[in-house]
């Protein structure tokens, strides 16, 4: 017998609705990649996250009240990544033409210092900053879903009402997920000093009922007391004991203290489009901005897609972006970083002055650009409704299930490795960075998250975004040159095989479906190219000047898609 959950305040009964009506049924559902529909969409990680997102905008909720019931829904349905104890980013364009970009990511806690994970050699000791409770940076998401909820129409605990029924009543877990709590689950006995709702004595199973009772009641006290249901009260004081019994250091003042930021978003042309997306401490928005800058002048389309002479320019962009990401960038409130130089044109353009082509580039001899003085966890979702408003956020607990550590019932972040633990040092994606990307006290640690909204007559017509770690910008980036330059389909878009360069280690990472011809060619220009896994799972909204609205959920995932 099927059982579905109907949101009405939290109260569960049987679901009898319209035939176009979204349900919501946690024991029984489908992975839908793809859907083409005329109203309002929803793409991210998990269906049943999906789904709630559509259900709060066909309860009167706009494109804002979907994103933050989503991410919400992922916090219970995808502990790998969506989350209550990490962060993130959103852009967002709503139907009155103004463009928002909100900064909910993790803070270094007060006790935090820059030599905290040396030894007394002066050795990074960099599993310190990925295992366990001293990798964890103060919370963000719960403060940038308040902040987003300035934006929304529907009070906050109705946005909370899936996901508390999801955590409360249970849902049946697909065989990714099954897959990987057992792949964690030393992890989860070794680095908690509790018990956890994903470990049980047996292994987890595709259909099993996952069941996060504690995560209920902490999403029940949001839905009560609002933020100080989270940063103060009995869930902040369950954290500090967790991380006072577990050698962390985050404290009930880095708790209360904790506030999400309203920035000014990046909007810069390219190609007769204006792209939208996350200023610092995201390096994405401007990486995506040279490396779009880089390749404009060049031909791409009549090369070719995936054509050697087009992936190699794409490389070399790539390679000369993550050295200035390397080198200048980190959070703004704490250094100086000189984003108008390098994202100046003239800049962009003398960055490819020294590619050559059909010769690789090599990384030793290309470094950050001269200037005048001045994880792999992570989820992403779009959403579109019916009206227009159009938004795009990316989240991570930045590992796979962050730091492995329970508090409340959350998983909690490891975005400390995010940070130049030692400069020079690389981190969890093989990153490297300098003293603007330092530990400090309150500081953020620099992401690569990309959330981006494409415009075109000042109308949202591409929503996207990727998990990925330092992938994350090569991914992005590939998707909008394949859907804007090389005229791809929207699923094509989306799972078109990928490659990545980020400067160092000095290696092409490419899928294993990668054209073999074309890494023959690369390998013969002198790049040394690695066959690797998955590289990201992208979600996407295409929005047509005919209204029609076309989603897509990635193929490398349990990525799913609803609307109506």
């Amino acid at each position: 017998m099927k059982r579905y959950f109907i949101l009405c305040s939290f109260v569960m009964a049987p679901l009898l609705l319209a035939a176009q009506q979204v349900t919501l049924n946690p024991y029984n559902y489908s992975i839908d990649k793809y859907l083409e529909i005329n109203s309002a969409a929803v793409a991210s990680a998990h269906p049943l996250a999906s789904k709630a997102g559509v259900l709060i905008m066909q309860q009167g909720g706009n494109a804002v009240d979907a994103a933050i019931a989503t991410q919400l829904a992922l916090a219970v349905v995808f502990p790998e990544a969506g989350n209550l104890g990490g962060g993130g980013f959103m852009v967002a364009r709503l139907k009155n033409g103004s463009n928002i970009s909100i900064d909910y990511r993790e803070t270094a806690p007060g006790k935090a210092h820059r030599d905290m994970y040396l030894d007394a050699n002066g050795e990074a000791q960099t599993r310190k900053s990925l295992d366990g409770h001293l990798a964890a940076g103060v919370p963000g998401t719960v403060a940038g879903l308040f902040a987003a909820h300035a934006h929304a129409r529907l009070p906050f605990a109705k946005l909370l009402a899936p996901a508390i029924l999801l955590a409360e009543k249970g849902y049946v877990i697909t065989a990714a997920e099954a897959a990987g709590l057992n792949r964690k689950r030393e992890d989860f006995l070794r680095l908690n000093t509790l018990p956890t709702a994903f470990v049980k004595n047996e292994p987890w199973k595709k259909g099993d009922t996952l069941v996060q009772k504690e995560l209920a009641n902490t999403l029940k006290l949001i839905a009560a007391k609002g933020m100080k249901g989270f940063y103060e009260g009995p869930t902040a004081e369950k954290i500090v004991a967790e991380m006072k019994r577990g050698g962390g250091i985050i404290s009930a003042n880095d708790l209360k203290n904790y506030r999400a930021k309203v920035r000014q978003p990046i909007l810069f042309d390219f190609a007769g489009y204006n792209i939208l997306t996350m200023p610092l401490p995201s390096s994405g928005g401007i990486g995506i901005q040279q490396m779009l800058g880089m390749v404009e002048k060049y031909p791409l389309q009549e090369w070719g897609f995936h054509s050697a002479k087009s992936v190699q320019v794409m490389i070399e962009a790539e390679r000369r972006a993550y050295a200035d990401r390397a080198l200048y960038l980190g959070d703004q409130d704490f250094v100086k970083v000189p984003v108008k130089k390098i994202t100046d044109k003239k800049y962009i353009e003398e960055r490819m002055q020294s590619f050559t082509p059909g010769i690789a580039s090599e990384s030793k001899n290309i470094s950050a650009g001269n200037i005048a003085p001045e994880s792999t966890e992570t989820t992403h979702l779009c959403v579109i409704d019916k009206e227009g408003n159009a938004v795009s956020v990316t989240t991570t607990l930045n590992g796979s299930y962050g730091c492995r550590v329970v508090a409340a019932g959350f998983i909690l972040n490891n975005e400390m490795d995010d940070f130049s633990v030692k400069p020079g040092t690389p981190n969890l994606y093989g990153l490297v960075g300098a003293e603007a990307n330092a530990i400090a006290p309150g500081k953020k640690m620099l992401s690569c998250m990309t959330p981006t909204i494409v415009l075109k007559n000042n109308k949202p017509i591409l929503i996207t975004g990727t998990p990925g770690g330092s992938t994350i910008i090569t991914s992005v980036f590939q998707t909008l040159l394949n859907d804007l330059v090389f005229k791809l389909d929207a699923s094509h878009s989306v799972n078109a095989p990928k490659f990545h360069h980020q400067w160092l280690p000095d290696q092409v990472t490419v899928e294993r479906d990668f054209p073999d011809s074309t890494a023959q060619a690369l390998e013969k220009m002198g790049y040394k190219i690695v066959k690797g896994g998955s590289i990201g799972r992208t979600e996407l909204i295409k929005v047509h000047a005919n209204g029609k609205i076309e989603a897509v959920g990635d193929k490398r995932g349990d990525d799913s898609v609803a609307g109506f």
